[in-house]
């Protein structure tokens, strides 16, 4: 069983061969980022205007999703345009496409799945292109928006900021058989909850003895998501408020109609935490790429 995001922009041109990698409208794929045992793709947009030390986003597809959708569907390639920044769009390799969210491997520093692999693409961009590496950021849409809970969770000394479009909280999608890319009907349903002790507990044992910073995190859900019910976004709060060690019925600023009508946005120490609440949206909240910027701080 799989669920579909609404993006629904796809392009269909067809790909040019250059040198060792492979070219269309000027995304790139990379064929040799590191190790990648769980055969994930990387492609990559370099801008023309290249800061000379360049942030990097990773943005990650949807269910049924490529990179060549996310990249025509999504606003970050004219963003970094404007901004001379880097994109990385990973692209999954399994069959629908939904990213690995539940596997051990995946849930795990250095475990070997998709997010060990997405590591390894931000490391090799941040070499090849002497990327910033205190301005690397990452943000998804549905199974992109789950798989950013998780990267942050796994590998919170590379991101200094995530924003999730219509997610999970990281290992809400845990399968206990040890499935790759499973399903998971509790986690979809809204059924799955817990403290936000035991969901940061979670994110700890992503990265264990890890003591380090962690990136603050921005969390958009719609009221009326029938796919990824609406208190996954309850949980997903819950788990970084834990993390962080806020109380997450008591954000600091309650702002309705905020960022726009009917949208409501809760803010934890200074933006550190940040939950839009989108009522009456279903799966999934448009992004919104300039609001992006600024909570990454491009």
């Amino acid at each position: 069983m799989k669920f579909f995001s609404q993006v629904t922009a796809v392009l269909t041109a067809g790909f040019a061969i250059l040198g060792d990698g492979v070219m269309a409208q000027s995304l790139t794929r990379v064929n040799n980022f590191g190790a990648n045992p769980s055969n994930a793709k990387m492609f990559i947009y370099v801008p023309r205007n290249l800061a000379a030390k360049p942030p990097i986003v990773v943005a990650l597809h949807y269910c049924t999703g490529t990179a060549q959708a996310y990249f025509t569907g999504s606003p970050y390639r004219q963003l970094a345009d404007q901004k001379g920044f880097i994109v990385i769009y990973p692209e999954s390799p399994y069959s629908g496409t939904c990213w690995d969210v539940s596997s051990r491997a995946t849930l795990t520093h250095d475990g070997g799945g998709n997010s060990n692999a997405i590591a390894n693409m931000v490391k090799y961009t941040l070499q090849q292109y002497n990327g910033d590496a205190t301005k690397v950021f990452v943000t998804g849409t549905s199974s992109g928006g789950m798989m950013t809970n998780v990267m942050a969770a796994t590998y919170p000394d590379i991101f200094a900021a995530g924003i999730v479009y219509s997610g999970t909280a990281a290992g809400c999608f845990y399968s206990q058989s040890g499935g790759t890319a499973a399903w998971n009907s509790s986690c979809a349903n809204g059924q799955a909850r817990g403290s936000k002790e035991v969901w940061a507990k979670m994110v700890f044992d992503m990265y264990p003895g890890y003591t380090g910073p962690r990136p603050k995190m921005q969390i958009y859900h719609g009221s009326a998501d029938s796919t990824l019910n609406q208190n996954n976004y309850n949980e997903t709060i819950k788990q970084w408020a834990g993390v962080f060690g806020y109380d997450p019925a008591k954000p600091d600023v309650t702002q309705a109609n905020t960022p726009q009508s009917r949208y409501t946005t809760y803010s934890w120490d200074n933006g550190k935490l940040i939950g839009v609440y989108a009522q009456g949206v279903g799966h999934s909240v448009p992004m919104r790429g300039a609001d992006d910027m600024k909570f990454f701080g491009l």
